[in-house]
This record gives C-alpha cells, sequence and structure tokens, in this order.
C-alpha cells in the first residue's frame, strides 16, 4: 500500500436520526406566517390550478377530483409529510394509471382503490421502510415516467383536434388519421397557441421578460387562450364543472379481487416512489440556500410517506384523484423562497376556495387548451437528460424496457418487466469479472477487469497464490466497484506477502474507499504535487526540490496509461465527439475534468485570462476564441456551451484596480473583453446577484458573478451559437467555482441565483433541473 494517506470529507457518517422535527421547539407556540409562505404559495396555486384540472381532464375523471386532490395534497401532506417543502397534489406521472381504473373498475371503486392505496403507504411508513423505495433503479423509475408520459402525449393529441381519445397508446395511434381528417379547426388553433404560450413565454428577452416570467407559463397559456375563445365566439368544449350537491364519493369496490389487489399495489408504488424520490430533490434545493445558522435539514421519508397515505386516504373519500409529490411545483415553492410547511397547506386553502368561488370563470376554459398543457407536461417527461445519464452508466436497455412495457403493457407490468431486466443487468455484470496473472521480467502482474465482488475472491485467490513470495507484484483494478469481502482478502494478502520481502504496487484503487470508482481522488491525485505535499510521507524529498516535467509524464506512463490507452485508442480511431464546449479561465486552480468528473474526450475546453468571450467584431477582438466556438458549434455539433468563472479571478481584481483607459500591454487590450461586466455590475448595484442564497462575499466576487452573465450574452451574439439556440439543439449554461471551498454552483434560469450543486449524487440535480422533471 502506499503512504498516501487521504482525508474525505463525504465520508463523515450522517447524523444517526434524520426525523429532527421541522419548525420551532414544543413548548409555547405563536402561529405566525411568514411573508415568504404567502407569496410563495400564491405562485404554487397559479400553476396548480391549471394543471389539477388537466390531469382530471387526461384521467376522465370529474373535473372536481383534480381540485378535491390538489387541496387535499396541500393541507393534510402540508401538515403532516416529512418534507415541507415539497407539494403534493395529482400529479402526471399517476395520470396513465387512474385513467386505467377508472375504465376498468369505474370512478366509485377508483376512490376506493385510492382510500386502499393510502392505508397502504400508512403501513409502510409505520414499518419505516421508506428508504428501501429509493432503492429502485433510477433507470425504472425514469422509463416509467417517460412511458407514462408518451401515453399521455398520444390520448391528448385526440382532444386538442376536437376528439375523444382512445383506452390504449395503440388504439390512439390507429385512430388518429381518421381523426387529422376530421379535425375541429377552433380547438385545433386554441391548442396550437396554447403550446405556443408555453414555449414563448420563458423566452420573452430583456427587462420586461424577468417580469413577465413572474406569472408561471401555464396559468398564462390557460389564461390567454381563454379569453382568446371568449372573445372570438369559438364554439368548442369547456371546462363543465357539475354542482358539488352531485360530486360522486367513494363506494364499495366492486371487480375481481386479484386485479383489485394489483390496482392497488401498483397506486401505492407510482404514488411512494414519485413522492420520495420527490423529497430527496426538494433536499438538494434546500441544501443549496443553507447557512451555518440555518444547518440543512433532511426531509424525514417514513413521515412523508405517512403524510402521503393519509392525504390518500382523505382524497379517495372525498372523492378526488390520487396524491402524490409533484416535482414542478415543489420547485417553484423552493425558488419562491418558502420557509416552512405553511406555504404548502395555504396553496391547498387557496385551491379549495377557488373551487368553489372560481367556478364561473374556470368553466370558460377550453378542454382543447388544457389538453394541450397536459401533452407538453407528457413530453417533457421524456428527459433528455435522463436518458444521457442512463446511457453513460449503460443502462439504456433497463430504460427502453420498461417504457415500452409501460406503453404498450401498463405501468405495473412495464414497471416489473424493468426490474426484471435490471436483475438480470447486475447479474451479467457480476458474473463478467475476468482475472488474469502473468509474469514479465521477474514481475508478476495480476489483471483485474469488472466488478470485484464475494463472487470473484475465489478466482482472485487462486491469481494471487501463484504469486512467489518475495517477488514484485502490480495487481491492476480496472472496474468500478470492490465489496468489503473482496477488500479484506487483497488486503490481507498484501499484509501477508508486503511482511515476507514482496513489493505491491496496486494501481487504479491505492487504497480508496470500498464500493468507490477506480478513479476516485486517490488514484487522480498522483500527478499533483500540491496534494503529495500536503498528503504523502513519502514525498517530501521529491517536494522540497521540484517535481520535474519528466517525473510527472513517467507517473502517468506507469499510472495512468494503461488505464486510459484502450479509452484513448477508441477515440482516436472514431476522432473526437465531445458534448459540451467548456469555457473558463486559464487560472491553474481550475482543473475541469476533476471538477467536472469527465474525461478524454467528453470536453471541448477554451482556457484564456478571465473567461471572456470577445464580441464577433470587436476592436481588439480575438478571433482564436471565436474560432473555437464556430469549429465546436458547427464541426463538432456540442449540444451545450458553459460559461465557467471561479473565485480569486486575478483578471477580474484587475478589472477592478486599473484606469479606463491608458496601457497598451497585451494583457490590457484583452482586458477591455471585460469591461462590459464591470458596467453591468455598476447598473445592476451590488446586491444583484446571489450565490446559494447569500449575497457576494465582495466588490471582486460580485464581478466574478456578473461576469458569467455578461460573457453568455456575449456567446448569444455569435452567429453559430444564436442559430442553435434558436434551433433548439444547443443550450447555454453558467458555472461558478469557489476555489477555497471546492464548490460548484450553476446559474439558475433567473440569471440572477448560482445554486450550489450537492455531494452524494451521481447525477445532482439543479432547480434547472427539476423544472423539466414531470409535474
Amino acid at each position: 500500500m502506499s503512504a498516501c494517506t487521504h482525508t474525505r470529507t463525504d465520508d463523515v457518517a450522517e447524523p444517526a436520526d434524520d426525523r429532527r422535527p421541522h419548525g420551532p421547539p414544543p413548548g409555547k407556540r405563536r402561529f405566525r406566517i411568514a411573508g415568504a409562505d404567502l407569496s410563495a404559495s400564491i405562485a404554487v396555486f397559479l400553476i396548480a390550478l391549471p394543471l389539477s384540472l388537466g390531469i382530471a381532464l387526461a384521467t376522465g375523471a370529474p373535473l372536481q377530483a383534480g381540485l378535491v386532490a390538489a387541496a387535499v395534497g396541500g393541507l393534510v401532506a402540508g401538515r403532516f409529510g416529512g418534507a415541507p417543502l415539497q407539494v403534493s397534489g395529482p400529479a402526471a406521472g399517476l395520470t396513465v394509471v387512474t385513467a386505467d381504473l377508472i375504465q376498468q373498475f369505474g370512478w366509485r371503486t377508483t376512490c376506493a382503490i385510492t382510500i386502499c392505496a393510502g392505508l397502504a403507504q400508512l403501513g409502510l411508513g409505520a414499518l419505516r421502510v421508506a428508504r428501501s423505495a429509493l432503492a429502485v433503479s433510477p433507470a425504472i423509475v425514469h422509463g416509467m415516467l417517460a412511458g407514462i408520459g408518451i401515453t399521455i402525449a398520444v390520448a391528448q393529441v385526440h382532444i386538442m383536434l376536437g376528439g375523444t381519445p382512445h383506452s390504449s397508446v395503440l388504439d390512439n395511434l390507429r385512430e388518429l388519421p381518421a381523426q387529422l381528417a376530421r379535425v375541429h379547426p377552433a380547438a385545433f388553433g386554441i391548442s396550437v397557441l396554447t403550446i405556443a404560450l408555453i414555449l414563448l413565454w420563458p423566452r420573452i428577452p430583456g427587462r420586461a421578460g424577468q417580469l413577465a416570467r413572474k406569472a408561471p407559463a401555464p396559468l398564462i397559456a390557460v389564461a390567454g387562450t381563454t379569453a382568446v375563445a371568449a372573445v372570438a365566439g369559438l364554439t368548442l368544449p369547456k371546462v363543465d364543472l357539475p354542482s358539488w350537491k352531485s360530486h360522486a364519493l367513494a363506494g364499495l369496490p366492486e371487480g375481481p379481487v386479484l386485479a383489485l389487489v394489483a390496482a392497488v399495489l401498483t397506486t401505492t408504488l407510482v404514488c411512494s416512489v414519485q413522492s420520495l424520490l420527490g423529497a430527496v430533490a426538494v433536499d438538494k434545493l434546500t441544501a443549496g440556500r443553507s447557512d451555518d445558522t440555518n444547518p440543512p435539514r433532511r426531509a424525514d421519508l417514513d413521515r412523508e410517506l405517512f403524510g402521503q397515505g393519509l392525504s390518500n386516504v382523505t382524497s379517495g373519500a372525498l372523492g378526488g384523484l390520487p396524491v402524490a409529490g409533484v416535482a414542478v411545483r415543489s420547485t417553484a415553492n423552493v425558488s419562491a423562497g418558502a420557509v416552512g410547511r405553511n406555504s404548502t397547506m395555504l396553496h391547498g386553502a387557496w385551491i379549495a376556495v377557488a373551487a368553489f368561488a372560481l367556478v364561473a370563470a374556470i368553466e370558460l376554459i377550453p378542454l382543447a387548451s388544457l389538453a394541450a398543457l397536459v401533452m407538453a407536461v407528457g413530453i417533457r417527461m421524456v428527459s433528455i437528460n435522463h436518458i444521457r445519464t442512463v446511457t453513460r452508466h449503460r443502462e439504456v436497455l433497463v430504460y427502453c424496457v420498461t417504457t415500452l412495457g409501460v406503453v404498450l403493457l401498463g405501468v405495473l407490468e412495464g414497471v416489473a418487466l424493468g426490474i426484471a431486466v435490471a436483475v438480470g443487468v447486475a447479474l451479467h455484470r457480476l458474473t463478467r469479472t475476468r482475472i488474469t496473472h502473468e509474469e514479465h521480467d521477474g514481475t508478476h502482474r495480476v489483471h483485474v477487469r469488472g466488478q470485484l465482488t464475494f463472487l470473484a475472491v475465489p478466482r482472485l485467490t487462486r491469481a494471487l497464490h501463484h504469486v512467489p513470495h518475495k517477488a514484485d507484484t502490480i495487481v491492476e483494478l480496472d472496474g468500478s466497484f470492490m465489496d468489503h469481502a473482496a477488500y479484506e482478502t487483497l488486503q490481507n494478502w498484501q499484509d501477508g506477502h508486503t511482511s515476507h520481502g514482496g513489493r505491491v504496487t496496486l494501481t487504479g484503487r491505492s487504497g480508496g474507499r470500498i464500493a468507490e470508482p477506480a478513479s476516485a481522488a486517490h488514484s487522480c491525485c498522483r500527478p499533483w504535487t500540491a496534494w503529495r505535499n500536503h498528503s504523502c510521507h513519502e514525498s517530501t524529498e521529491v517536494a522540497r526540490s521540484g517535481q520535474s516535467l519528466a517525473d510527472g509524464i513517467s507517473s502517468f506512463q506507469r499510472n495512468t496509461a494503461p488505464l486510459v490507452r484502450s479509452e484513448l485508442a477508441r477515440l482516436a480511431r472514431e476522432g473526437q465527439q465531445p458534448s459540451q464546449l467548456f469555457l473558463t479561465c486559464a487560472d491553474s486552480r481550475l482543473v475541469t475534468s476533476m471538477i467536472t468528473s469527465s474525461g478524454p474526450g467528453d470536453l471541448f475546453v477554451v482556457r484564456n485570462v478571465g473567461n471572456l468571450v470577445p464580441l464577433p467584431g470587436s476592436e481588439n477582438g480575438d478571433d482564436s476564441v471565436a474560432a473555437a466556438i464556430e469549429y465546436a458549434v458547427e464541426v463538432l455539433k456540442v449540444e451545450s456551451i458553459t460559461v465557467c468563472g471561479h473565485s480569486g479571478c486575478g483578471a477580474m481584481q484587475a478589472l477592478l484596480s486599473s484606469p479606463a483607459e491608458g496601457g497598451q500591454t497585451p494583457l490590457r487590450r484583452w482586458l477591455r473583453h471585460g469591461r462590459p461586466s464591470l458596467e453591468r455590475m455598476a447598473d445592476k448595484g451590488q446586491a444583484w446577484a446571489r450565490i446559494a442564497g447569500r449575497a457576494p462575499a465582495d466588490a471582486a466576487e460580485q464581478l466574478c458573478l456578473t461576469n458569467v452573465v455578461q460573457q453568455l450574452e456575449h456567446l448569444r451574439q455569435h452567429d453559430s451559437v444564436r442559430r442553435g439556440v434558436a434551433d433548439g439543439r444547443l443550450t447555454l449554461h453558467g458555472m461558478y467555482f469557489h476555489v477555497g471551498e471546492a464548490q460548484a454552483y450553476l446559474l439558475t434560469d433567473t440569471e440572477q441565483l448560482f445554486d450550489r450543486v450537492a455531494a452524494g449524487s451521481s447525477a445532482p440535480e439543479t432547480p434547472a433541473d427539476l423544472r423539466r422533471s414531470p409535474v
């Protein structure tokens, strides 16, 4: 083993009790509603009202059922759940399940099934098994949501064309040509206008766009099309809310027992998994805005499951749709600044008031508008980010099987198929471990390729047994996982071999944490002189004399080249196909591959002093940056461009301290491209940008943040970028890396808030990511 010792802060154990109550300590309490909760509740209400009606329409349930579920989800789940900032209500992920139940059993029995599913959730919460639900593969969850999204979208097309949807995806596709032949012009026009408003409203540029985005796009789309239909006097189907006196409540379940049991299990599974994953995602959002005086508190998942069960029992008893945590509404709640569960509960109260007081206004809404809104939601459930993630983790087969199973067979059948394929893939990977032993010039080499688990321990022991005492040995671990049994076997053999005078060199995982990727910190940090100085006892003399370039190259050839040679050979044959242009500062402390966990062929990197993007045709322009942008977008076809600034940027400090004019050195001429950032900061004020809920530490950090936003504006002026963004094939991102904290922050959609990317997840969800999650 190497003498290096590394202390990882993310290995610190979590608190044993994650069920800390949210709110003030027990004792005398005074009811108080924070202003932030009040404003957040109104913002969420404006999003939830049209979506609740649209989801009820998509399921074929009474439209009041969507309002009942939204009100109950806010009041009951908000009060008794374990994730105070998560907003619950009718979710798009439950649409297909509920529609099948209504068609098979009728509405009153569906309400009874909702009650039984809620009782099952109460039981699971009492058994404290909530965290076990998170063991479901994300590929299965994302595949299930994608299948549901496809089913929703195909069904809503018929309503948008003025017709009636059929019971299955295949029937809807089969009848689509006939429906196109008898399209209803008014319904189709309203649908197109709804989708246009949903897409274009968030893209309004400038200060007017910032003000406009305070009103949610779903509300604007539905309200706008309703106004157009009323003014134009269009004749088309509209929302029909029957009298509450005739509202159907739950009845005794009727139907085959096995079918009813399967229905309850399906509803319980989908509601629980979606709610628990949503609670974890909300935790990531709130962790980024916490400080030392207000430490982040994780959601109590068992309590959340209890609250969801209680809300489903209540919703079913009152004739409402099934309830689950809703990602988009939860994100809106957090983004609006909610601080407690009062915002969630107030949103439910506003829904209840609207259900009685705004009946006349609601009944003006065209059904085609709601159908278009729900279809847009369904399409967004097929997330490109999720597909990229499962592709990167080689779980495309699980994702595709689950999606097709949900589309063609149903939710329960599709999930069951996905689980079966996931188990088969896992077993296949575990049994593919290859262990070889060879000897060359007196050095023995044991090569392990694949997952090193207890199943491979007998073969590993046999290979190590062939190594003679006192022999020089290299053990190459070419895999992404090592369980405890394999680790102990390798550790014990190494201790015994070295005690007899032998030498052992481990490559790929030299003392790394058990079950950690082979590319973890230890193996990656070997060429870093500063890291070695602080962490390795054996490198003291080398550090004092300075590590030469030849030493670094030699270390690469010895330790890293064997691990990356096959991948670089593939890239040499196929050429580079990076997915992202990464434009950042030349600062030596900014290691792009480290902070993005990327490897060869992933990033097309452009670095310069101050991460500046000169405007096209600007005075003293630099065609090298423009050429790199054009090459990345037009030739390499990158899908995104990231502008990354960092703390303590010398270029920004020079901008703050240098005179407006004077000096014709190359550096001063180059820094003129950063003057618009300085002017933008002066116009906006010192507190313009926020970083993880706090103001910038000083003017230098403020300028570093402002510069990222300004360079994104410059980037949009380049012809190739403008065309790519307009075509929807290119996205732009802003990023800020705090060197001292080793913490990355991503620019949110508001263009004034940099939010922390939380640790502990292989694919962290930023606020912008979560906004693309299913409603």
